[in-house]
């Protein structure tokens, strides 16, 4: 893991891929950290963005790697759209970008399995190997859960969290903040607040 720094979110790596690249305004950092941890960059194959928003997906113009997002965010994308990826919130430019693999729910990457997981986007999806969830904006270790009211929908969302709670959920990876190996606690608070929210 590498903890998003400014506005980025977290990167994670995994065998040969990389999780989410933040705005792209510290790569240097990002990389640096990535070798510290004892990975070559030069090893990478593929990006998987957990969704399409700037902040998750604006370093992938910095990297000469294949790129795998859901289908339904790859669209928005690879149309450069700056208000549905939100790049025009952050002040980032934004053309389109190519997405190399169209992701659909049951996709695996090596051991993790693709969640379709919209509410905070309408292409979010989560990673998911039988004990750790790396989740993107879907749902933080704090018990919440990422924001709809910029291209979600709320509905989405609570139908997201209501199939992430039937998961045995032991080390819950977010798309911002701390990582906790309580996950399946946390995520039943979101979806409990998710269910208030109704």
């Amino acid at each position: 893991m590498v903890e998003g720094r400014g506005y980025d979110s977290n990167v994670y790596v995994f065998d040969d891929i990389m999780v989410d690249t933040g705005t792209g305004e510290n790569m240097d950092y990002i990389l640096k950290s990535i070798k510290k941890a004892g990975v070559n960059p030069d090893d990478l194959s593929m990006i998987v963005n957990t969704h399409n928003h700037f902040d998750h997906m604006g370093g992938n113009r910095y990297l000469d790697l294949k790129v795998a997002m859901h289908r339904e965010d790859a669209l928005i994308l690879e149309g450069g759209d700056r208000d549905m990826t939100v790049a025009s919130m952050f002040g980032g430019s934004l053309e389109g970008i190519k997405v190399d693999i169209k992701l659909e729910e049951g996709d695996k990457i090596h051991d993790f399995e693709v969640l379709h997981t919209p509410g905070h986007t309408a292409g979010g999806i989560c990673l998911y190997n039988g004990e750790t969830l790396i989740s993107g904006d879907t749902v933080f270790a704090n018990g919440g859960f990422g924001r709809t009211d910029l291209s979600g929908d709320m509905n989405d969302m609570g139908r997201s969290l209501e199939k992430l709670v039937k998961l045995d959920v032991r080390y819950l990876l977010p798309g911002h903040g701390p990582c906790t190996n309580d996950g399946s606690k946390y995520v039943k608070m979101a979806y409990d607040l998710s269910r208030g929210l109704h």
